[in-house]
């Protein structure tokens, strides 16, 4: 029976994503990290991670021009337009992990222009949200009202602007720190709001999915709700991620996402 060939991938980005990436898929037949890509500042630590990890992958910063088949971004909403967008001109498909990067202005545009330029796609992982399928269907049918909730831990909101005026660690009851649009959201609060932007472009896109951001002392996981309604019916949907343990903006199902991802490219079966 004949096999695929081997992917060789090249893997933006080793910080807390990055590295359990690799982890999952280390031992993976079908596939191989060939490079991993971080800025300059950042190499060491890569090359010890690369070691461990991925002893066949070459450290650089910028993804090599020849030898890769698939990029996968998990660096953070930067590498898109360092990154992504050149490797898709250059016709190689990328699996887009940082999709919050998505509401600035004209990025979404400027991705698929890249894409449609290179004869390639871009793919946006579900990340830490359920239900981006049955969404975007729904879409297709007409949609009302998509409202999408996010509840974290207190410690999740450090170093946002949910720190202006309270004191996040003395918080007793649930607090809302954010309502709006998603487009809003997402700019605020980038490296909490990925969920916020996918589920926006998979319904009424960023200026029309009401965001709301809460701080609350009685969760341990970063929970996430959506409510939808349209021709289609209605649905809820509430999921209660456990946080990345190297990052607790970040839930561990968005590392599950961009492996599953990753491995439908190779597989012979993919749902």
């Amino acid at each position: 029976m004949p096999t695929l060939p081997t992917l060789q991938v090249a893997l933006i980005g080793c910080g807390a994503i990055g590295t359990a990436l690799l982890e999952l898929v280390q031992h993976d037949t079908g596939l191989a990290v060939a490079a991993i890509v971080v800025p300059q500042a950042g190499v060491e630590a890569a090359q010890a991670v690369a070691r461990r990890l991925a002893p066949a992958a070459r450290v650089c910063d910028s993804v090599p021009h020849d030898g890769i088949a698939l990029v996968v971004e998990a660096a953070g909403h930067a590498a898109i337009a360092q990154h992504v967008l050149p490797a898709l001109r250059r016709g190689v498909p990328c699996i887009v992990a940082s999709v919050g990067a998505l509401s600035a202005a004209d990025l979404a545009e400027q991705l698929e222009m890249a894409a449609h330029a290179g004869g390639t796609q871009a793919q946006l992982i579900a990340g830490a949200i359920g239900a981006i399928d049955a969404l975007a269907a729904a879409r297709i049918g007409g949609l009302d009202s998509v409202r999408y909730t996010g509840r974290k831990p207190p410690q999740a909101w450090k170093d946002t602007p949910a720190e202006a005026g309270r004191d996040l660690a003395s918080l007793a009851t649930a607090t809302v720190i954010f309502e709006g649009s998603a487009r809003e959201a997402a700019r605020l609060y980038p490296k909490n709001a990925n969920v916020a932007a996918t589920v926006s472009l998979a319904g009424l896109g960023l200026d029309h999915t009401m965001v709301r951001l809460v701080a609350d002392p009685g969760v341990t996981e970063n929970v996430h709700q959506v409510e939808a309604a349209g021709a289609f019916g209605s649905f809820e949907l509430t999921m209660r991620n456990q946080p990345l343990a190297a990052n607790p903006k970040t839930s561990a199902l968005t590392v599950y996402s961009a492996a599953r991802a990753l491995r439908n490219r190779t597989a012979a079966v993919s749902i």
